[in-house]
């Protein structure tokens, strides 16, 4: 298994850079074929009115969005020169509402979708919507990059947090070609069931799972010392010297399309290393 179709989306070329590369170097190295999709936002809010609005001011907001997308495109173009990977671009225009039916269009299709820190400076709404439609919506595994980029060497030590759920489970087949890769895979279990399923061996049947696919798997046993799951997965992976956390993405409540659960959103707050999630 490999990411022969790998997806990202540029709405903001200084803010997604980083993405875009990070996804170059992944689509070369697995000689797979990147697909950009440039999206240029229209800020009206759908269904509203306008007090003395008309046809042509509305018109004017799709074409300086439309002129947004086509310059991202140009810009893309520019950063991908002489790239050695099968590689395509794709303009769009969308108001933020209807993201999550774009975005999973093209997600559907893609193996993984690379894409940047949603959280920080020069950061947009469009950019948690972007992540949360990929997710959720796209049903596809989401490489989320920090801002100084993939570190060198990328992939070669892993942390999993594992808590038996089928998010997390989701994550990690997602993720196994990286894994595969990996020097080693830390199974990290915060505070495991006294009673669960695997209460005698916690991980251990992830650990042979992940054994049969090659991967040179340990396993830490972790207290909750902090108040959240978040911090204490990142202060593990710091210890463990990680380039890679995979850990499932949780919906809090599905009575909007999507929004991201508290381990998840501040996990992607705070990380300071690619963070690999899958719903």
């Amino acid at each position: 298994m490999s990411y022969k179709n790998i997806l990202t989306i540029v709405t903001n070329i200084e803010t997604a850079a980083e993405a875009l590369k990070a996804a170059a170097s992944l689509a070369s190295r697995e000689k797979g074929h990147l697909d950009v999709l440039c999206i240029g936002v229209d800020r009206t809010q759908a269904g509203y009115y306008y007090a003395g609005a008309n046809a042509i001011f509305l018109q004017e907001t799709i074409d300086r969005a439309k002129t947004d997308a086509d310059e991202l495109a140009e810009l893309v173009k520019k950063k991908m020169k002489g790239a050695d990977m099968q590689w395509s671009v794709e303009t769009a225009v969308a108001q933020i509402a209807v993201f999550p039916r774009l975005v999973a269009e093209r997600a559907w299709f893609a193996d993984l979708v690379v894409l940047p820190h949603p959280y920080g400076k020069g950061r947009a709404l469009e950019d948690e919507a972007v992540v949360e439609a990929a997710l959720f919506e796209g049903k596809a595994p989401v490489l989320i990059v920090p801002e100084g980029g993939l570190p060198d060497g990328f992939g070669q030590r892993a942390v999993i947090a594992w808590n038996e759920s089928a998010e997390a489970m989701s994550a990690v087949r997602a993720a196994l070609p990286m894994l595969a890769r990996a020097d080693n895979v830390d199974i990290a279990i915060i505070d495991p069931p006294q009673h669960g399923s695997d209460r005698s061996d916690p991980g251990g049947r992830l650990s042979q799972t992940l054994a049969r696919h090659g991967c040179k798997v340990e396993i830490s046993i972790l207290a909750k010392t902090m108040h959240r799951v978040s911090d204490v997965i990142r202060r593990h992976a710091k210890d463990r010297n990680a380039d890679l956390v995979v850990m499932g993405a949780y919906g809090h409540s599905r009575f909007r399309e999507a929004i991201l659960g508290g381990a998840t959103r501040n996990m992607l707050e705070a990380s300071e290393v690619p963070v690999l999630m899958a719903h």
